[in-house]
């Protein structure tokens, strides 16, 4: 009972302190540091809860992590043949490889391994190999998942509908000029707010030329919201930006340029919102992001392809090696005592 008690406390503290600082800013990385502390105290919460029924549970949650690999491979199959095999197309499938050869290596290291000598009462060197094989997979799984959930939480917030201008990003071009799918979703999405709202605002779509494109990528946007019957007159193109940072910076450049209220709207895929808000905040754009529909199979890939980036943010990288550490550490000081 008293473990229940401690476990409760802990869950009602971290949901607490997610509540308040996202709550405060949706932007910052703490507040997945935060969703990841929830999911965890939740899940021992849940374990403690259900008694002598636990183990059940976890045999069945392992269970359906066996299944993760296959599905994440058999998803990269299908975004290659769909979009290419550009290695940030891949990303899902290489996951899945890497899982699935991380749970081989952890089943050879632990199977059939007496955990610990009988006379010295020491630990095999493979049976802590695979142990730590498993939480590394399980930290970085949960992590990962704490990064997912957190992404879709945010399309969930309600928000207002009166805006003066909506950014609306890039993500490249087919064929150097065509406009595809992933950012044709982004542009009716870009046409539903200006649709939507009671005065509509001016759509600024955002991309530069890419070294394969024989256009801007604005412009084609542009050509696309010209044949939506968007009128020109509510369309402003920023064709220099090579990123999602200069997206911003550039946009930003050209909101400066007009006098009175600027209530902006971000418009981006709904797995890139959290970076796009993340930069907004570094150059003090103030404004509201929406998430635009993305095929189901573009989804792994994607939310991957952000969890890296974010991470490839030295502060952020170092608070991700010191969860790990940490989570290596508790699993070791179980088995001492």
């Amino acid at each position: 009972m008293t473990g229940i008690l401690v476990t409760g406390t802990a869950s009602v503290l971290c949901c607490g302190l997610f509540l308040l600082f996202f709550s405060r800013d949706r932007s910052r990385y703490r507040n997945c540091c935060l969703l990841f502390l929830v999911i965890l105290s939740l899940f021992f919460l849940m374990i403690q809860a259900l008694g002598t029924h636990a183990r059940t549970v976890l045999k069945a949650l392992a269970w359906i992590s066996l299944c993760i690999p296959p599905l994440l491979i058999l998803n990269g199959i299908k975004m290659v043949r769909r979009e290419g095999r550009q290695l940030r197309q891949m990303l899902s499938l290489l996951l899945g490889i890497s899982l699935l050869g991380g749970m081989l290596l952890a089943f050879a290291c632990l199977h059939g391994q007496v955990p610990q000598d009988r006379q010295t009462g020491a630990y095999s060197v493979r049976f802590l190999a695979g142990l730590a094989l498993c939480v590394t997979m399980a930290y970085g799984m949960l992590s990962l998942a704490a990064f997912m959930i957190y992404t879709l939480l945010l399309q969930l917030i309600p928000r207002k509908k009166d805006f003066d201008y909506v950014i609306i990003h890039g993500s490249g071009l087919l064929d150097g000029q065509r406009v595809p799918k992933l950012l044709r979703d982004r542009l009716d999405k870009g046409i539903e707010v200006y649709r939507k709202d009671p005065s509509p605002p001016i759509l600024i779509p955002t991309g530069g030329q890419g070294k394969n494109e024989t256009v801007p990528e604005a412009e084609a946007m542009k050509g696309y919201l010209l044949s939506q019957g968007i009128p020109e007159s509510h369309i402003i193109a920023e064709s220099t930006s090579t990123s999602t940072l200069e997206n911003l910076v550039n946009a930003q450049k050209i909101l400066n340029g007009f006098e009175g209220r600027k209530y902006t709207a971000l418009v981006t895929s709904n797995y890139h919102v959290y970076r796009a808000m993340r930069y907004a905040r570094q150059i003090g754009l103030e404004c509201t992001g929406i998430g635009s529909h993305i095929a189901l199979y573009f989804w792994p890939s994607g939310v991957i392809r952000e969890y890296i980036a974010i991470h490839a943010e030295p502060r952020h990288a170092l608070l991700l090696l010191l969860g790990w550490a940490l989570s290596l550490a508790a699993a070791f000081l179980v088995l001492m005592f």
